[in-house]
């Protein structure tokens, strides 16, 4: 990446820059390959932040068949994150895993599952696994809420097989004018797929293992025990261990980061490791040289992030962002922009300032797949609650098992907001539909770019430096963004 003009005095957000057209051979959008370059090779260069809120095994499921990885967050107890981790792996790797009650599960209890998945439909599904109707708000209209399920479900579904292509899928339910295909194998619910789903799994392609099932990720952060939980993660079969603390250039982190490499390499694995948080180039360098594959960058930008209006200390990410990528790619190593992205065009802007991938987190609190439940305002409008990860909230549930003398003495040095409500885009309620809103815009800013690789976008592009003006200019009148 080159700058249009000289570089300023000052550092710069995503808002500050933008990027200019250049001479360009690349006809479509779809001719661009957005596989990483972070060394994870993952189709799609997103990230889940592992943030409790969010981070789950809905959203890793979701987002590993569409390309990327979701990191499970270190609150939560280890055996707990080794079955999610079971679970995902388990997980289809195309059709969807379906939400299923059974014929006696009351409408009430259904409703309450319904928002678990954007498709907002549960399979009725008998003792023998076999799937025997489906509900959804249509059915459940104007019933009773202890009415049974049975009484209200259809029984005209469409049945495939799980080897059945997406194409063929999207014919059938096109032609069958149905909602969505149950993928049944040896009698039973193996999942679903709808018709925009069926689109999808054409359009992206899954981040696999190398034993061909859903890629996900764990956090260990850096307590005394790091070498143990990230030994039994591992074991569960996580794909990227991530060492993650807000300071991330600390004596601690690189103690933690050698202690986990010497029992990665004790036991012949090579699953990648990632640490952070950092900013500066002398950060990255010594996060590198004490084992990181991949170094997270971001302190201070995170929409649930108060760091730098309590302590002064971070950077802004544009900057910090094409500072510390520089040098991971000079020592043949890569990094993540986590936190600021609150655009497609952030995105892609961070990957054209060298980013190897870019994290994501509140942006997708908003979601049905995000954890926690859906909650409606007195206005009946939808909403999650999210958290920062080193607020109040973050901090009881990661003191748990201390004394209350230890946790209060903990929670005296809180940060982060501890309850924010994130509505859900009525335009794009699903990860999933983020997802295409996000890889759109990247796709066509790498062929504005001329570019039909990341590599060779962040070789080509020429970004410039804009006023705050500028960068309201470029904002459409009278839409939301």
């Amino acid at each position: 990446m080159r700058l249009l003009h000289s570089q300023p005095g000052y550092d710069l957000t995503y808002d500050d820059v933008f990027m200019t057209p250049r001479r360009s051979s690349v006809i479509s959008r779809q001719d661009v390959d957005l596989t990483s370059t972070d060394g994870l090779a993952l189709p799609m260069p997103l990230v889940v932040a592992n943030m409790t809120a969010i981070s789950g095994r809905r959203m890793a499921e979701t987002v590993a068949r569409r390309g990327g990885v979701a990191i499970i967050p270190q609150d939560l107890p280890t055996e707990i994150v080794a079955q999610t981790i079971g679970r995902v792996k388990a997980a289809h790797t195309v059709f969807d895993t379906a939400v299923h009650v059974t014929p006696h599960t009351t409408i009430g209890e259904a409703l309450n599952l319904m928002p678990k998945r954007a498709h907002g439909l549960v399979v009725v599904v008998a003792d023998d696994g076999a799937p025997v109707g489906l509900l959804g708000p249509t059915e459940a209209a104007g019933l009773d809420r202890f009415v049974q399920v049975h009484e209200a479900m259809s029984t005209d579904l469409t049945i495939v097989d799980p080897a059945t292509s997406p194409a063929d899928v999207f014919e059938l339910l096109s032609s069958r004018r149905h909602r969505v295909a149950l993928a049944v194998e040896n009698g039973r619910l193996a999942g679903l797929m709808t018709v925009k789903g069926a689109l999808r799994a054409t359009l992206y392609a899954p981040a696999l293992d190398d034993a061909g099932r859903l890629r996900i990720g764990a956090a260990v952060g850096i307590s005394k025990d790091v070498a143990r939980r990230a030994s039994d993660l591992v074991d569960a079969g996580a794909d990227v261990l991530v060492m993650d603390t807000a300071h991330g250039h600390q004596e601690r982190m690189i103690e933690g980061l050698g202690v986990v490499r010497a029992m990665l390499a004790a036991r012949g694995s090579r699953v990648p490791v990632v640490a952070g948080n950092v900013v500066t180039a002398e950060g990255t360098a010594d996060l590198i040289e004490a084992g990181a594959d991949v170094v997270k960058v971001g302190v201070g930008p995170g929409a649930m992030c108060t760091t730098r209006m309590q302590t002064g200390v971070g950077r802004p990410q544009f900057s910090a962002v094409l500072e510390c990528a520089a040098e991971a790619r000079e020592a043949g190593k890569a990094i993540w922009a986590d936190g600021g992205v609150r655009h497609p065009r952030d995105v892609a802007l961070a990957l054209a300032a060298g980013a190897g991938a870019v994290m994501i987190g509140s942006w997708f609190a908003g979601t049905h797949e995000s954890a926690g439940d859906l909650v409606t305002d007195h206005d009946g409008r939808p909403y999650k609650e999210s958290f920062g990860m080193a607020s109040a909230r973050a901090v009881r549930a990661r003191t748990a098992q201390q004394s209350r003398y230890e946790r209060a003495r903990a929670a005296l040095f809180e940060e982060g907001i501890s309850q924010s409500r994130m509505y859900l885009d009525p335009e794009r309620p699903g990860v999933e539909d983020l997802i295409d809103f996000i890889v759109a815009g990247v796709r066509s800013s790498c062929t504005y770019a001329g570019a039909r690789t990341l590599p060779e976008f962040t070789q080509n592009a020429v970004v410039g430096v804009q006023s705050a003006s500028g960068f309201n200019e470029g904002r459409p009148l009278h839409v939301s963004w």
